[in-house]
């Protein structure tokens, strides 16, 4: 078992990226909410990004970053950076969004990621474990 490596995370540290269209904000959060990490047996998935949109600006981010932009205690670790770079990149490759101003990001492997088929999103309890715009 690898021990935790927590993150000394900055905001200054979220994954900006540029939209394509401005109407794929809302193609993005939808996406990013059948991504995540699963748990088969309940049919749950636990979503793992946000879209977050600040000052004109975009970011992918992982829900713990958004507890820590919040001021609240939140153990980000690599392996949960690492698993936003890999949806990110996800998002990059299916033409949703333009990474910004990083060259090579470390990614985790795609096996550590669920990724639920619009078609099949019915059959899955979508969870977010962070919810933008609710105190």
């Amino acid at each position: 078992m690898e021990e935790n490596n927590i993150v000394e995370w900055q905001p200054q540290d979220m994954l900006e990226v540029v939209l394509n269209e401005p109407d794929d904000f809302l193609k993005v959060r939808e996406t990013l909410t059948r991504i995540g990490v699963a748990s088969r047996k309940d049919k749950k998935l636990f979503q793992s990004c946000h879209i977050l949109h600040k000052q004109g600006r975009y970011f992918i981010v992982h829900f713990k970053e958004l507890f820590m932009l919040d001021g609240k205690k939140a153990n980000l670790e690599a392996n949960d950076v690492e698993r936003r770079n890999t949806i990110t990149t996800l998002l990059s490759d299916w033409g949703l969004v333009e990474i910004q101003g990083v060259a090579d990001l470390n990614c985790a492997p795609l096996r550590q990621i669920k990724i639920i088929p619009f078609k099949e999103k019915a059959q899955w309890e979508l969870c977010p474990k962070y919810n933008i715009g609710n105190k």
